[in-house]
């Protein structure tokens, strides 16, 4: 494609004019305009204006590999000039679809050695949730439809996707969630507890599913779904006491685990599977995101074997999606699997990088502004407080400072995203020591610039 002779203003205005963006004030953008990116290479992007900004969020958590890498547009050219598209309906498949399913059965741990492809992680759990019901209807126990999620987790926004995850301001808006789904409160430590240490209070709210399996009985539970640490919900990492009790309540109960691993899958916390790092198994593994690095849109259901032959048993399952296991897809998504796994990037993100993050990151909790900065993996978070030792909340709403931080970032060079009033990130596994020394020195100057502002606007007051 030539380069693009528009000026910003006019690339804004078409877009004001024609583009509705997602999980956005379209209004306020449109008065603002939006940021134009044009290019990237590796960690970095460039805007319509020249300004080079280094991505501390890989996209929206899925660049893995890094931009800019030739041998995914071979793949897709190829496969586009070979077989550009066949459904897998109609009892057929492809030499792309199958070689990918199997990639991905030996990639995940246990037994989940069964894939049902899909476009993206939201409709992966719209699969997932009409998947579970059809199962323990095949098994003879039709009445197993609840699945129980967590607040504030993050399962996509469509209706299904949507209800699963437990997001205020999701369920809002289009009549979410839907029948059937009930939420849990999450292992946040740091927000939302004082008396209890962390290890006291991670059993505590891994013992809520429990409750909750006996509130609406054993025999109606389908299944339980949480990802292995919060993305969206702002990179909230569970005590190390959580999940081994959540395994131990769905090994005792006859409930499926549904392991939500859209942004922890494919090397995000040093382990090709978040599952991996915490000993997990799941009868389900949601995927997407890092499966192709971003580089086109694929997403699926890994299913274990007793879950595969339960459905097989049950007939057909009515569901599916014209572009589940897309050709084209699938082999850019098998050339990113293969970068990852012969350049060694996972092991060398849990042996080298992950530590160095880790060790950087950690430093800016001694910034004022900071209550807490946690990372696992390629994963930080920063919660900002105006009191940060006894970890509180601001008076103004929830937000207004993140916010802040947000824009600073940006305008200085840096991809941080806010999630209320915390500041987190997600590079790129191939970040460099170097990279992560630029993108840490930016982030402080973010915090300093955010809280003179916060200073200036008298909002350094708590709740």
């Amino acid at each position: 494609m030539a380069d693009n002779h528009l000026s910003t203003a006019e690339m804004q205005a078409l877009d004001a004019a024609h583009h509705l963006h997602p999980f956005t004030d379209s209004a306020a953008l449109n008065k603002k305009g939006a940021r134009i990116i044009t290019r990237a290479e590796g960690v970095y992007l460039t805007d319509s204006e020249g300004q080079t900004l280094l991505d501390g969020m890989s996209g929206l958590w899925c660049v893995n590999i890094g931009y800019g890498r030739a041998e995914l547009a071979e793949a897709a050219k190829r496969q586009m000039l070979q077989l550009p598209y066949y459904n897998t309906f109609f009892q057929t498949s492809h030499p792309p679809v199958l070689e990918l399913a199997a990639r991905i059965a030996e990639l995940t741990p246990g037994d989940l050695d069964h894939v049902f492809f899909a476009g993206s992680g939201s409709e992966a759990n719209d699969t997932n949730l009409r998947m579970v019901r059809h199962y323990w209807a095949s098994m003879g126990k039709p009445e197993k439809t609840y699945v129980i999620a967590r607040k504030n987790a993050y399962h996509g926004s469509t209706m299904g996707g949507g209800s699963l995850g437990g997001m205020a301001g999701i369920h809002a808006q289009g009549g979410l969630p839907i029948p059937g789904i009930v939420h849990i409160n999450q292992p946040h430590w740091y927000a939302e507890v004082d008396d209890l240490t962390p290890e006291e209070f991670g059993l505590q709210r891994a013992r809520e599913l429990e409750a909750e399996i006996d509130r609406l009985g054993e025999h109606r539970v389908a299944a339980f779904i949480a990802e292995p640490i919060q993305g969206a919900g702002g990179v909230i990492i569970p005590p190390t006491t959580y999940w081994p009790e959540i395994q131990r309540i769905c090994d005792e109960r006859e409930i499926l685990l549904i392991v939500d691993e859209v942004i922890t899958g494919f090397g995000r916390t040093g382990k090709w599977f978040g599952s991996e790092y915490y000993g997990l198994r799941p009868d389900i593994l949601t995927i997407a995101k890092g499966l192709s690095s971003g580089y086109l849109p694929i997403g699926g259901s890994v299913v274990n074997n007793k879950v595969a032959e339960g459905l097989a048993a049950g007939g057909e399952f009515a569901h599916g999606y014209t572009f589940s296991g897309h050709p084209v897809a699938a082999a850019v998504a098998l050339e990113n699997l293969r970068i990852l796994d012969e350049e060694g990037i996972v092991p060398k993100v849990e042996a080298e990088t992950a530590p160095y993050l880790a060790k950087r990151w950690a430093e800016l909790g001694d910034h004022p502004l900071v209550g807490e900065a946690r990372s696992l993996g390629m994963l930080g978070a920063l919660e900002l407080s105006p009191d940060k030792a006894n970890r509180f909340k601001f008076a103004a709403d929830e937000g207004t400072v993140g916010y802040l931080g947000r824009e600073n970032a940006f305008a200085n060079g840096l991809v941080m995203r806010h999630v209320g009033d915390k500041m987190i990130i997600a590079p790129p596994l191939v970040i460099t020591p170097s990279e992560i020394d630029e993108l840490v020195e930016k982030a402080a100057l973010v915090l300093d610039l955010t809280l003179a502002q916060a200073k200036d606007q008298g909002l350094m007051v708590a709740a």
